[in-house]
């Protein structure tokens, strides 16, 4: 097991890239496929480890990550908030405010600055309730997880603080589950890939295997796992890796060294 903190989310990111809008239905699937690739859950989440250890602005880092890797496969808003001049937040309740928040979780020594930090990530373009409301969540059950919380004491913080209903499981959604990129209609699911898993391996099965959008379930789901479990697979963090440029490779490897 390697101790890697942000590639459990950026290896969700590229192991469920095959899969998203597939609905794969099935936690039977290989884990190592030659088509897999980083998407923008990826360049989001280092754009954001960026700017936070370097103490960039937030706004500013996002703009010009999305503007150097324009087809990672950003949502239309953003790509037209990435494209534009203006730092406007556009009053989004979309997951991009969830899939991106895991460094966060990694870097903060208290609930308090875990919630304030995560609303900043978010608010820059995110800043409807329910997106920042979904950012804070998966930085929270990160930050819990990284400090020794069971994953009932999760469920239960997470649920009552923000009310998620958590009270079911990968096996029951995934015959109906389908494509939703709002923080209320995934981040709940991507919680509860990560409670029902046994493993960071598992966790990424489950997430991958209830269909949708594959990629940033996988994404926020992984990063919560590799808090918990104390890292993730070496297998999985080489093959992560080998799938980054060098100059993202390089942003995780500063950040696993400084957290």
């Amino acid at each position: 097991m390697s101790n890697s903190t942000i590639l459990g989310a950026i290896a969700g990111d590229i192991i469920g890239s095959v899969y998203e809008r597939r609905n794969h239905k099935s936690k039977e699937f290989p884990l190592f496929d030659e088509r897999a690739k980083f998407t923008d859950d990826s360049v989001m989440t280092l754009a954001v480890a960026d700017a936070l250890m370097h103490g960039k602005d937030i706004a500013e880092t996002l703009k010009a990550y999305g503007r150097k890797y324009p087809d990672a496969g950003y949502g239309d808003r953003f790509s037209r908030w990435i494209s534009s001049d203006e730092k406007t937040p556009y009053h989004s309740f979309g997951n991009g405010s969830a899939m991106r928040v895991s460094p966060v979780g990694f870097m903060v020594n208290s609930v308090a600055e875990c919630l304030e930090l995560a609303r900043k990530t978010a608010e820059v373009s995110h800043n409807h309730p329910e997106g920042i409301k979904g950012a804070q969540a998966v930085s929270l059950a990160g930050f819990l997880a990284k400090n020794g919380a069971t994953k009932n004491e999760i469920q239960e913080e997470i649920g009552e603080r923000f009310g998620y209903d958590l009270n079911f499981t990968c096996d029951e959604i995934r015959p109906k589950y389908g494509f939703d990129v709002s923080c209320q209609g995934s981040v709940p699911q991507s919680l509860v890939a990560f409670l029902d898993g046994s493993s960071y391996e598992d966790t990424l099965r489950n997430a991958i295997s209830i269909g949708g959008d594959s990629d940033t379930i996988a994404c926020i789901s992984g990063g919560i796992a590799a808090a918990f479990y104390g890292g993730i697979p070496g297998d999985i963090r080489k093959y992560a890796l080998g799938k980054l440029p060098p100059e993202l490779k390089d942003i995780v490897l500063e950040f696993e060294e400084r957290f």
